[in-house]
């Protein structure tokens, strides 16, 4: 890893590993290095935002505090290799600007969120409605978010956008992936990121696509060409659990998110024994999704761990992701007014950013029941 990638992942792990019951970092820097950290340009000191919260959350999902620290913990893990790392860098993902790394065992991906209207709205306003649903309901579609970090200091690295103050923790759905060797008989592993493609979208929609290279336009939202193919029952279970979370976010004035769906399947695999069906507000008591074949769990399904298709043949997994645009914040307000502004020379309508919530999720929960294939 390169300097800043290993400085910033290490302090993401100290934090992890050394956090006080109240979240706060164990040690109390002196006046000397309080002063020292500010022109610091990677490292920094984090503390876990609602600790005790986020841990009640764990509890409920049924993540031990010892097996989730292991995933930090190289030595843990085993590895004694020198220079071995707890988090390995995924690269910058989206037009966020956000960083990504995944723990060495593939059971959790941490994300930087820079953008300080997006933690402020994730800390200040969605994070209870978060946590009362997720209790509320187990077989949830959003993904399990189960740590928050912020800087507790401001440093040079952080005002020149180089050290993201703020970092999620979150399950891994595509957790088993790279545990399976490359052959022409192993699984085989695909994933889309989809939105409602119908908004305006000026890196695709302004002279044609012309003016931005395909590099930008590689991050937009992707193309899923197939079917979800489910029985009747799993559909409706589908259906209905999508529509109870999007309504949170409406509720909460969110807009932009996604469905992230990962499909496993394999050359001439045989019809998968019998799973039954999903059941509302029930979910696996899978801590973390399954790592083995057959990659779902045979009792309990969840969009988490693993949903059959009706023809067996095929694993689904699914999450929402990306929840943290808020229409009612100062930023997105800009950029409705920008983009309102540009429609009254070349009428394109609404980007996904700066359309309503309510809007927003008619489109998504549409767009979601087009993907749905019945099967029995």
């Amino acid at each position: 890893m390169a300097r800043r990638e290993t400085l910033i992942a290490r302090s993401i792990v100290y934090a992890i590993l050394n956090a006080n019951d109240d979240g706060e970092p164990t040690r109390k820097p002196s006046f000397v290095r309080r002063v020292l950290r500010l022109f610091y340009m990677y490292w920094l000191t984090f503390r876990l935002v609602r600790h005790d919260l986020f841990k009640a959350l764990r509890d409920a999902w049924g993540i031990e505090d010892g097996d989730y620290k292991a995933s930090f913990n190289v030595k843990i893990q085993g590895h004694q290799k020198k220079g071995k790392a707890a988090l390995m860098p995924m690269g910058d993902m989206g037009y966020s600007g956000s960083t990504f790394f995944r723990t060495d065992d593939s059971a959790y991906l941490v994300k930087s969120i820079p953008r300080h209207f997006e933690h402020d709205f994730f800390k200040n306003d969605f994070l209870l409605p978060y946590a009362d649903h997720m209790r509320a309901n187990p077989s949830s579609l959003l993904v399990r978010i189960t740590d928050l970090l912020e800087s507790t200091h401001n440093s040079i690295g952080i005002l020149l956008g180089l050290a993201p103050s703020h970092h999620i923790i979150m399950e891994n759905i595509l957790y088993g992936q790279d545990q399976e060797a490359q052959s022409d008989t192993a699984p085989k592993w695909e994933s889309w990121d989809l939105k409602p493609t119908s908004y305006f979208f000026p890196e695709r929609d302004i002279a044609g696509g012309a003016l931005a290279s395909e590099a930008t336009k590689s991050k937009l939202a992707d193309e899923f060409y197939d079917k979800i193919r489910l029985s009747e029952a799993d559909a409706a279970q589908f259906r209905l659990q999508i529509e109870k979370d999007t309504k949170l976010l409406a509720d909460c004035n969110a807009v932009d998110y996604s469905l992230f769906l990962v499909r496993i399947s394999a050359k001439n695999a045989p019809v998968a024994e019998f799973q039954p069906s999903l059941q509302s507000d029930e979910t696996s008591a899978e801590p973390i999704p399954p790592a083995q074949p057959p990659f779902s769990p045979p009792n309990s399904p969840s969009w988490r761990t693993g949903v059959l298709s009706s023809d067996g043949k095929e694993i689904y997994r699914a999450a929402i992701l990306d929840f943290f645009w808020a229409k009612h914040t100062a930023h997105a307000k800009a950029m409705t007014g920008l983009v309102q502004g540009y429609n009254l020379i070349d009428d394109q309508g609404p980007m996904s950013i700066t359309t309503d919530s309510t809007e927003y999720r008619d489109r998504f929960l549409k767009m979601c029941e087009e993907y749905v294939e019945v099967q029995e």
